[in-house]
Parts: C-alpha cells; structure tokens; sequence
C-alpha cells in the first residue's frame, strides 16, 4: 500500500520532542516503525523558520543542522514556507487571579504571542493535491490540529482514501474533529519509538559531515 506522510514540524516538535533527548528524529525510521507493513511512498515535512530569543539563542542553527540531517533521506521532501508572527498581547493570568476578590476582572499580563502561519493551509493544500493525482493508496498526518479536519474528511469520504492521524502530544489529547474526519487514529507515539528511530551522531552529506547539536 503507498503511503504518503504529512508531518506538522511544530506540533511534533512541541508535542513530544521539546523536552526529551530524541530531538535528532530521523522521520523515515519513525514512519516505517509505525507503519511497517505501509510501503512509505514520500514524507512531506511542514514547518518555518524559528526565531532565536535570548533564553533560546541557537534555535535557528539547531534547525537548519536538523534540516541538513533530513535532506540526507530521499523519501523526505521539506516545506518551509510558513513564517512566524509575534506581538505582545494582554492576556489573563493563569492560574486566574482576582485581586480585589472574585467579583472583579482577573489580572492582567503582558505576553509575546507566538503564532506561526500558513503551515496548516500548506499541509491541506498538498494533501489534497496528492489525492487528486492518485499519488497515494493511503495517507497519514501526523499533527494535532483540527484545522486539519475537513481536508482529512473530504480524502476519506470523496475519494475513499484511507487516511491515519497521529497524535505527536503526550499530555494532550487527541483532537475528536481529527478522530472523526479520519479513517483511523493512533492516540500518541511511545518514546521508546522515538529513542529507536534517532539519526547517527554523524551524518554525510554533499558538504561534508556534520554532527548532531550539543544541546539535543
């Protein structure tokens, strides 16, 4: 059965790779470990460009080193035309706190909201574009967005496609518009998948060798 594969890079990333040591994921181990028996036709990988900020300065080095790591992998094809948007907004503080008793508004706080665009239209967008040209017998998406379910819905019921979603977030739960739109689901990933589906230390490529970051 071909299989294509749509990664959402922030969702995984943030979802069960942030705070563990298996940041260095080789994404074509990851998708035949959890698919074994699918005959993986191509991996498309969605994400943007970071920003670095002062707690976090090698961010952007960090990622481009793991797109570099993900270029070796033919199956691998990686989209990186969404953007990043910050701007400080007004918020809540949570937990919510009344400072003149709970019959007056919360406090507020200052926050820089991070929203990163356009990464779900493009996964939508190529999912799509796939099914229409008969590129796949089955597909699976690996996020946790709900924006994602009525192009997930319209593959299962207009073209009868098969179509698996895949929860990358340990302590959320998976998304019902997801799990309804799609023909299957998988609830979560075990870290013990992604500890046995890491790149070597060292990696070749046409450049040369290059190693996995110091701080992964």
């Amino acid at each position: 059965m071909r299989t294509n594969v749509y990664i959402d890079g922030f969702n995984l990333f943030n979802g069960c790779l942030k705070r563990s040591p298996y940041k260095w994921l080789d994404l074509d181990k990851l998708c035949k470990t959890l698919f074994p028996t699918h005959q993986i036709n191509r991996i498309r990988y969605f994400t943007a460009p970071v920003i670095a900020f002062p707690h976090n300065p090698d961010a952007p080095t960090n990622q481009l080193v793991y797109l570099r790591a993900l270029a070796t992998l033919t199956a691998v094809t990686i989209h990186r035309d969404g953007w990043f948007a910050a701007h400080p907004v007004t918020l809540p503080e949570h937990p919510l706190v009344f400072p003149d008793g709970e019959t007056s508004p919360p406090r507020l706080v200052r926050v820089l909201k991070m929203e990163e665009k356009r990464t779900d239209v493009d996964i939508a967008t190529h999912l799509l574009v796939d099914c229409f040209d008969d590129d796949f017998d089955s597909a699976v998406v690996i996020s946790n967005d709900s924006d994602l379910a009525s192009p997930i819905a319209i593959v299962k019921t207009k073209f009868g496609k098969h179509i698996t979603v895949v929860n990358p977030h340990r302590k959320w739960k998976m998304s019902k518009h997801l799990a309804q739109a799609a023909s299957s689901h998988v609830l979560k990933i075990n870290p013990s998948v992604l500890r046995n589906c890491q790149f070597a230390p060292s990696l070749t490529d046409s450049v040369g060798t290059f190693t996995k970051p110091p701080t992964w």
